[in-house]
């Protein structure tokens, strides 16, 4: 689970027998049959213990892949917060059954990298997964009520991002202005509560954003790179690279079908 090549993935881990214990930002937690385990980078995961007949199915992915999967808007950046406080969501035997069912499929799938769109048919079977596994956690975690000045900073943190406000600012200092706080608190706040950055929240959201402008073929690159206020378009065509893993141009020739 916190192998070391694994570091840069987040493990999606199921009991299916038995019954362990491991330490995650300094808490101890026990799991057992239907206990599903979600921890982004799991090396941050201690002290693993199994007691004899655990049995466990896991599926692990790049975690910079899985998130630029999700909308900024979505449910899956609160829900990165909270488990990040609490790993571990019990499922029920169906939901436990579908979950299953989703890493098999998954595994199924990942010797056909000879395929076109192998890594858009890989993300639409992450990303089923995910939705699966939100359904237990929002039932988990049905409201959040916060009370300290900790965690009021990273709900409007959230909230702004929330808005679409990365479409044109991307700066921590601006979000730490908004919030009437240091860039430095603002940094360290979020990276305790989530065990993020804030710069890979703002990304994330500002790459939901991007992926929209871009699927519009009526925008030319030039003006995406104007209305999302990059100062050049050299500069818009370094972010793509940086953050989609290509430039725009082949971002925008990957959605379209190849023809025979």
């Amino acid at each position: 689970m916190n192998a070391p090549d694994l570091g840069h993935t987040c493990m999606h881990l199921l009991c299916t027998a038995g019954e362990g214990s491991f330490v995650f930002n300094e808490k101890c937690y026990h799991i057992a049959k239907n206990d599903l385990v979600v921890i982004p980078f799991p090396n941050r995961a201690r002290n693993l213990a199994a007691a004899p007949g655990m049995e466990v199915e896991w599926f692990a992915a790049d975690n910079k892949f899985l998130q630029s999967l999700l909308p900024s808007n979505n449910y899956s950046i609160g829900g990165s917060v909270s488990l990040n406080q609490n790993p571990v969501i019990k499922l029920n035997d169906r939901q436990a059954a579908i979950l299953l069912a989703d890493f098999r499929r998954l595994r199924d799938r990942m010797e056909d990298r000879d395929l076109l769109f192998y890594r858009e048919l890989m993300g639409s079977l992450c990303l089923t997964m995910m939705y699966d596994i939100f359904e237990p956690h929002a039932q988990r975690d049905p409201t959040s009520t916060h009370s300290d000045r900790t965690a009021y900073i990273v709900k409007q943190f959230l909230a702004l991002l929330d808005t679409g406000i990365c479409r044109t600012e991307r700066e921590v200092c601006y979000f730490a202005e908004r919030l009437n706080v240091s860039p430095k608190y603002l940094s360290a706040t979020i990276k305790r509560v989530t065990g993020h950055s804030v710069s890979s929240f703002i990304n994330r959201a500002t790459v939901s954003i991007l992926k929209k402008y871009l699927d519009d073929e009526r925008l030319s690159l030039t003006q995406i790179a104007d209305q999302m206020n990059f100062n050049t378009l050299s500069y818009f065509s370094r972010y793509c690279q940086k953050h989609l893993g290509q430039s725009p141009s082949d971002y925008r020739r990957s959605l379209q079908p190849s023809l025979i």
